[in-house]
């Protein structure tokens, strides 16, 4: 069962309404829809896509619950995605959570962005969670901090997701662990951080030999698509 309310969707379509195509973005822990702010818009406007960006239960615009986990969140996903989107792209947990539900949605093609599917540089999950909490905590000047490239609406978005985000999502069930795909169940797209804290280069060689597509965004953190969205966009190539 999924949370008892529907996750709230953000849509994009171009300027004529139309767009015969589907793409799926999924955020990442403490974020939102909010965070595709550029490249819902430039996939609907540039290649004809009707975009959908859920906010899982606890984030965004969507309700929070009592408790969460990684399969409650997937079940929602699958409650309000369409099956058989041409572009599903998940972003940190969103990438987790893609990799879960892949094999039911069956994208036409997947894209990892930085996925969570590894504890950062080899820490439990459970100790990291203390410092993602304290991002409730951010101001304009944290956030300028940790990401000096960001423009002032980029800063802007990221204070809107924290101030919407409920930190208790940190308590998840099965902090310890992370959902690995053994193997890409439809044709899968690897975006790394440079360096990826998530993904070292030997993590990467494994996905890679077992049928994943891995490519790095030069110079871009764990927001690569807010890092560098141009740099972003030029790694997705033709995924997109």
């Amino acid at each position: 069962m999924g949370t008892t309310e529907r996750p709230h969707v953000r849509e994009w379509r171009n300027e004529r309404g139309d767009g015969d195509r589907t793409a799926v973005l999924l955020h990442g822990l403490s974020g939102s829809s909010a965070t595709w702010w550029r490249l819902g818009p430039w996939l609907a406007e540039r290649h004809g896509y009707r975009v959908l960006a859920p906010d899982l239960a606890g984030h965004g615009r969507s309700a929070r619950a009592a408790s969460y986990s990684r399969e409650r969140w997937a079940d929602d996903l699958l409650d309000v995605l369409p099956a058989g989107p041409e572009l599903a792209i998940g972003h940190s947990l969103g990438g987790v959570l893609l990799a879960m539900v892949a094999d039911r949605l069956r994208p036409a093609r997947a894209v990892y962005e930085d996925p969570a599917w590894y504890p950062w540089s080899g820490a439990g999950y459970g100790e990291v969670q203390p410092a993602i909490r304290a991002f409730k905590r951010w101001t304009a000047e944290d956030v300028r901090a940790a990401h000096p490239t960001w423009s002032d609406e980029a800063v802007g978005v990221r204070l809107a997701e924290l101030r919407d985000w409920d930190p208790e999502t940190t308590r998840m069930r099965y902090l310890e662990t992370a959902h690995v795909p053994v193997f890409p169940v439809v044709p899968s797209l690897v975006l790394l951080a440079d360096p990826s804290d998530l993904t070292p280069p030997p993590l990467a060689d494994h996905f890679e030999e077992v049928g994943f597509v891995c490519r790095t965004v030069p110079g871009a953190g764990h927001f690569a698509h807010v890092d560098d969205p141009d740099g972003f966009l030029a790694a997705l190539g033709d995924w997109a």
